[in-house]
């Protein structure tokens, strides 16, 4: 069943307006011999006030791309919550983390991987911020959404090839005006995951990418990553790795439903 016209696929002008990617260059910046010597005065300085030092140091401590587990004080982590409670407590920040990639790894479909985006998703539509579906593997049904609760005037589905799932993605990400853009993956090696995790810090928006359980032993720069375990008695969410601090004595394995 398609998805009504307000839900309509994102089309060539559409990904005009997206914009490309920036242009980097491997050229290292020569360094003037005056701003050399400025650097090296101020080295001296900083080494000459231990305070300033440390609080420098303590300053890169609390940027929330510092992960330090055994940590008593927490980052400051922009959310958004998830709906679960015992989940939302159990992650830095209280949620989804903002302008990060977050992976939901399952063995098969059908354990309620995509239910357990839907308070977020619903929130973003009704704040007016664009959802993507980028090559999902069935058809997004249009009742069930706006059930949850979802505005369908800002669903999106974008229908790519296998190959270009992740570059559609990243430039959804990049730009700046999706809330959140949902990718399904089977295979993506690092690099792929690096550049969707930075277009999720450029664009600001919420990453979701649905993996396979087999990649739970992969490196992944993802901020977030959850594994839906299932079982005949329950279904269970494990959070694999997340940006901030968990304390050690909580469990990072929680029953979501029987």
């Amino acid at each position: 069943m398609n998805m009504p016209a307000p839900a309509a696929a994102l089309g060539e002008s559409d990904f005009e307006k997206l914009g490309s990617l920036p242009q980097f260059s491997n050229k290292r910046p020569r360094q003037s011999r005056a701003t050399f010597v400025e650097s090296a005065s101020e080295a001296a300085d900083s080494s000459a006030h231990p305070c300033a030092a440390e609080a420098s140091l303590q300053a890169v401590l609390k940027h929330p791309g510092i992960w330090r587990r055994s940590a008593a004080a927490k980052p400051h982590v922009r959310a958004l919550p998830t709906g679960l409670d015992d989940l939302d407590a159990l992650l830095p920040g209280g949620g989804w983390p903002c302008g990060a990639l977050s992976e939901i790894l399952f063995e098969h479909d059908g354990l309620g991987e995509l239910e357990l985006l839907m308070p977020a998703l619903a929130e973003l539509t009704r704040r007016r911020q664009r959802v993507v579906f980028v090559a999902p593997p069935y058809i997004p049904y249009a009742p069930a959404l706006d059930a949850h609760g979802l505005d369908l005037r800002y669903v999106v589905q974008l229908q790519t090839t296998e190959g270009e799932g992740a570059w559609s993605a990243e430039q959804c990400l990049r730009s700046g005006s999706c809330g959140a853009v949902l990718g399904w993956l089977h295979e993506a090696d690092y690099t792929q995951l690096r550049r969707l995790q930075l277009a999720a810090e450029s664009g600001d928006a919420l990453a979701f990418l649905f993996r396979p359980a087999r990649a739970a032993g992969k490196a992944s720069p993802a901020a977030l990553r959850l594994q839906v375990h299932a079982d005949a008695a329950q279904v269970d969410i494990e959070i694999l790795k997340c940006r901030g601090n968990i304390d050690p004595r909580s469990s990072t394995r929680l029953r979501w439903r029987a």
